[in-house]
């Protein structure tokens, strides 16, 4: 019987901690940058058979947290909830970025795009030619790692925030000793052409 009652107080703090915990990380400041394109309808679900929980005013900034193929799960405020994918714009502003990187680029060579973890070219790094594809660098433990990018040769490639190509993406065709502030330490996948 004395056993049970620390167990029992221990199970009653960590059931109080996840009570309250929601709360306090409700609203994050991760997530790739975004835009309301037109006026968000926020669900409790990706699809339209979930619950509605809230509206996003048109061409206001917004987090995307995480995105399936047609839904995104987006925080603005104090507004949470997923979302229409297609009323989602990644870029500067909310109509200057189509989005997704355009895959007919010519490749390129001989040469390579280095990206290292510090800036200006310096810490660890990871270097690729002309067809090497990084759909999710997050299966190599190198996401969200790289500072900065380095060109060499006759080759460039195309960056994005989030894996599988994504959410905000960049053509880089020259060296940068310090990333976009969209893509620093924000990389997720990459190709090289």
């Amino acid at each position: 019987m004395r056993r049970t009652r620390p167990l029992l107080a221990l199970l009653l703090t960590l059931v109080t901690f996840a009570a309250s915990a929601p709360a306090a990380v409700a609203f994050s400041e991760n997530g790739s940058h975004g835009w309301s394109t037109g006026e968000l309808t926020l669900l409790s679900g990706p699809g339209a058979a979930y619950d509605f929980v809230g509206n996003i005013e048109a061409d206001v900034a917004i987090k995307v947290l995480r995105c399936q193929r047609l839904w995104c799960l987006v925080d603005q405020g104090s507004n949470r909830g997923w979302t229409s994918k297609d009323r989602i714009a990644f870029g500067r502003t909310s109509t200057d970025w189509p989005g997704g990187i355009n895959p007919d680029y010519a490749s390129g060579g001989p040469g390579t795009v280095c990206l290292f973890e510090g800036t200006h070219y310096t810490g660890a790094s990871i270097c690729a030619g002309p067809g090497r594809v990084f759909q999710d660098l997050a299966l190599l433990n190198l996401d969200n790692r790289f500072s900065s990018v380095q060109v060499t040769g006759n080759v460039s490639a195309a960056a994005c925030r989030d894996r599988f190509f994504q959410s905000y993406c960049e053509r880089i065709i020259e060296s940068q000793p310090v990333l976009d502030e969209y893509l620093h330490n924000a990389l997720s996948s990459l190709r090289v052409y």
